[in-house]
């Protein structure tokens, strides 16, 4: 007797009609068998003879170990800052390419995986593929006790403390996390022997050029960083390149411009303008407070960004990245931009701290099937009254501006084959419609008396 299993274990053939039966229905159950007691008590269910049993025992066994060998060839990802924007999407994304997928996140006395919810995998399934991990950056022997036990292919180092203005408030820990984090990731790989296993890729960002050399900015651009994040960044910067070098390892730094979304943390700026905007146009705020309005930066949707961070680990040698839209737009443009896709023409008036900004024309049709009628009169108000929506608030201001930031992603384009999918107009709107469907449920929430976030600072 013999029996053949192809390549796919999708077929099985036999000279015994009656075992190929078997083996058939078995094989159309294997995905379902996690242990060997399980395919004997299955045998035993379907009441075949000892001498069929004991042939089928042997080639499911086969077919088992298959199976394992087969899950074991899952690439494995560790995500540092997994919980947020850059860490939700990765991880979704990775799934979706059948990666086994492990997150870091920081121990909090509440809940704050909002963003990976929707793939969280709860600790007492069997077979799971995304996992998360209680760590931090600041502490070596965590850190290290991760990595060795993932044992990860590709590690994502997305974890900082990445508010710009906050890191100017808490410059020594923003030097720990965002800088010696980097080393004690580049390190712990080193001593746990993953040098010729373990990919890396570290989060760097465009705060590296500040005091722009030269317009606009790319792999060859000297950098000049203007905040304790960005000079931390620049640590975890160079260390990065210095341990490619000194130890052969795959570590490439991906230097990604402003990247927003729909769940883009909500005290950065764009989050701020959308949700502001939805909130005024609901009638539950009256102003949106901002600082340098005149500030231009290069905006992209982190969903493209998040698909270079995947293309810079699959390239055969590591190297450093500029992902960038190529497009620069003024803070006070992103205010317009957000207002047009509600119906509403924001002019500015004024200038430095005296700066306002104020609903020049209503766009009632588009306003309405946006936002409804209930809350018309209150803009119709505004209008009417040269009421001002937009203000500048000194405290907003750093010690250091960055007043210009454009990336040049030739390098990307061409090496990577990446290319944006979202412009800055769809990724407005996409964070628009977002905004609004949450502030309409918080308006409803209000209404009936219940209390709802603040979303002020």
């Amino acid at each position: 007797m013999c029996l053949i299993v192809s390549d796919d274990n999708k077929s099985c053939l036999t000279r015994d009609a009656h075992l190929s039966k078997i083996c058939l229905e078995i094989l159309t159950h294997l995905t379902y068998f996690n242990n060997q007691a399980q395919i004997y008590y299955f045998l035993n269910g379907i009441g075949i003879n000892r001498l069929v049993k004991l042939v089928s025992l042997f080639w499911l066994n086969v077919l088992y170990l298959q199976k394992l060998k087969l899950c074991s060839m899952k690439k494995r990802a560790l995500i540092t800052g997994v919980t947020g924007q850059d860490g939700a999407y990765l991880s979704e994304y990775l799934l979706s390419k059948n990666y086994e997928v492990h997150g870091i996140k920081r121990r909090a006395s509440s809940f704050n995986t909002e963003r990976i919810d929707h793939i969280y995998q709860d600790p007492h399934m069997q077979d799971r593929d995304f996992i998360l991990h209680y760590g931090d950056l600041t502490d070596s022997m965590n850190i290290t006790s991760v990595i060795q036990e993932v044992q990860p292919d590709e590690i994502y180092n997305l974890a900082a403390m990445s508010h710009v203005k906050v890191s100017f408030d808490t410059p020594e820990y923003t030097a720990n996390a965002d800088g010696l984090g980097t080393l004690r990731i580049l390190e712990a790989v080193r001593l746990l022997g993953l040098t010729r296993k373990t990919r890396i890729y570290q989060a760097s960002t465009s705060e590296l050029y500040g005091l722009v050399q030269e317009i606009p900015q790319s792999e060859r651009t000297p950098f000049y960083p203007r905040s304790p994040y960005a000079v931390a960044k620049l640590y975890g910067y160079w260390i990065t390149v210095n341990y490619r070098e000194a130890y052969g390892m795959h570590a490439s730094n991906g230097i990604l411009f402003n990247h927003e979304s729909p769940i883009r943390g909500e005290t950065f700026v764009t989050r701020k303008i959308t949700m502001a905007l939805s909130r005024i146009a609901l009638g539950m705020q009256d102003l949106l407070y901002l600082g340098n309005m005149s500030s231009r930066r290069d905006w992209g949707h982190a969903k493209d960004y998040i698909r270079a961070m995947h293309l810079i680990l699959q390239q055969e040698k590591p190297d450093d990245y500029v992902i960038a839209t190529g497009v620069t737009t003024s803070i006070r443009d992103f205010v317009r931009m957000a207002g047009t896709y509600i119906g509403l023409e924001v002019s500015f008036e004024g200038t430095g701290p005296e700066e306002k900004g104020y609903i020049s024309d209503l766009d009632e049709k588009v306003f309405t099937s946006r936002i409804g009628e209930a809350s018309l009169e209150l803009v119709r108000e505004k209008v009417q009254r040269h009421k001002a929506i937009v203000a500048v608030d000194p405290q907003y201001f750093r010690p250091t501006e960055v007043d210009l930031l454009q990336g040049n992603p030739e390098k990307a384009r061409k090496v990577l084959g990446w290319q944006p999918e979202y412009d800055l107009s769809a990724l407005v709107a996409d964070m628009m419609e977002s905004d609004i469907l949450l502030m309409k449920k918080e308006h409803f929430l209000q209404e009936g008396g219940y209390r709802i976030k603040s979303y002020l600072e």
